[in-house]
């Protein structure tokens, strides 16, 4: 497994959980001395364990020595970064091709080079390029295994996946059947789950995980449109998006109002896809709206807040719980919390912030003048006003009464709507959410 970061460390790890030996390489100096002394670079429930356990066994290791990993490997597994390059959106395929060239180097006998980062469509077909051209005596195979993997619930998507997506060159002569064969018998233990797993061509595969992450950020900027039209015409976004949800052709997931989606996944891999279809001359419009509709809904909470402070933040102080793009992650990549707390710092407030993961990742994002507290009633302290940002789930239980003996102010604008409107209006709250009917303070 060619990188140690979030993909390639709980995919590496997950394989070892299913018995195969598995070599994880990473080049980062710091990150691979955390993961020899047993520190998980990365915050992800239940993964320390399983990387602990794994190490005593023996079928886990880490290094940075390409040729000892990839020696005698059936299968070598490129999970290195695919970020947005500055300027038209595209991924940076730079550190695959590097890592594939230096793969193509060292191999030894038939090896199968498969991509598990998030590559554009044609990138099986540069990697084959690239081995010819380093290797010609190399005998390979190239294939494509996108991984969907939630942060947060990664260890389980990988163990019990919806599907998984195997693509291989179906052109080649004489075929692929060995490395379907070997990538076969690493899923085995989902065969036995009965887990579908798809045998499809290259650029099916690459462009299987752009779609259905696209797809599934523009389900999110469509309930929030939603929202904000329930907003202007009295209706309740929840029972909007449980009733649609009910639907079997829709589901009910990912339809809950939010200030916008973020991670390391949605934004990247819409602006990929997007340009995607322009370099194809098809451009997926929807998705190239879903990118801009996101972007301009991040602005737009922030002006909410002002907006509830009677048009001035300046000297109020804001207690702010949540900073992460989502819950159980601590992730700050594109989250809604760096252009909202950026707006609300520009405009003068001072903010006391708090999460439960993600506090040192926030820190090199957001402003410097943002106050980190120790917990959640530490940041409502002498608060005027309070945002919800991240759904946590130790967020939702706070009681109203708590929450106002913290507090100097009664504003409460609950972006992901965690609390009950009618309780807290009857606490005294001026209480603002998403998609939900107005509620006016008691008096």
């Amino acid at each position: 497994m060619i990188g140690g970061g979030y993909v390639g460390l709980v995919s590496g790890t997950c394989f070892a959980e299913f018995g195969t030996d598995v070599a994880i390489v990473e080049t980062n100096p710091d990150r691979l001395a955390a993961l020899r002394e047993g520190r998980i670079p990365i915050y992800e429930p239940g993964l320390d364990r399983l990387v602990a356990e794994n190490v005593e066994a023996g079928r886990l290791t880490f290094g940075d020595d390409m040729a000892a990993a990839v020696r005698g490997a059936d299968a070598v597994f490129v999970a290195v970064g695919t970020p947005s390059r500055r300027g038209d959106g595209q991924a940076d395929t730079s550190y695959v091709y590097a890592a594939v060239e230096q793969v193509a180097r060292v191999a030894e006998g038939y090896t199968v080079i498969v991509t598990k980062s998030t590559v554009p469509v044609g990138t099986g077909r540069e990697i084959a390029r690239i081995v010819r051209e380093t290797r010609p005596d190399l005998d390979f195979d190239v294939a494509s295994n996108p991984e969907f993997l939630r942060e947060g619930n990664a260890i389980v998507d990988f163990m019990k996946p919806d599907r998984v997506v195997i693509g291989t060159d179906q052109n080649k002569p004489g075929g692929t059947q060995r490395a379907q064969d070997i990538l076969r018998k690493l899923y085995r233990p989902l065969y036995l789950l009965e887990r579908p797993i798809v045998f499809t061509g290259l650029e099916t595969a690459e462009l299987i995980k752009y779609a259905a992450n696209s797809f599934l950020a523009m389900k999110i900027t469509f309930i929030n449109e939603i929202s904000d039209l329930c907003e202007k015409v009295g209706a309740d976004v929840n029972d909007v998006a449980r009733s649609i949800g009910l639907d079997g052709r829709i589901g009910k997931k990912f339809l809950h109002p939010s200030p916008g989606f973020g991670g390391s996944c949605f934004p990247k891999d819409t602006r990929a896809l997007t340009a995607i279809g322009r370099n194809a001359g098809s451009p997926v419009r929807l998705i190239e709206t879903t990118v801009s509709v996101n972007e301009q809904r991040m602005k737009n909470m922030g002006e909410r807040i002002i907006a509830f402070a009677d048009g001035n933040v300046k000297g109020l102080t804001i207690g702010v719980l949540g900073l992460t793009f989502k819950p159980e992650t601590d992730d700050m990549r594109e989250a809604a919390s760096i252009v909202v707390l950026d707006q609300l710092d520009k405009a003068g407030a001072h903010i006391r912030a708090f999460d439960p993961a993600g506090m040192q990742t926030a820190r090199p994002v957001l402003p410097k003048s943002v106050t980190y507290c120790k917990d959640a009633m530490d940041a409502l302290e002498g608060a005027d006003i309070l945002v919800v940002l991240t759904e946590w789930n130790e967020f939702r239980s706070f009681a109203p009464e708590k929450i106002k003996r913290q507090m100097k102010g009664r504003k409460i604008a609950d972006l992901r709507n965690i609390w009950d409107p009618q309780t807290l209006k009857e606490a005294g709250f001026d209480y603002i959410s998403l998609g939900r009917p107005d509620v006016v303070a008691a008096s």
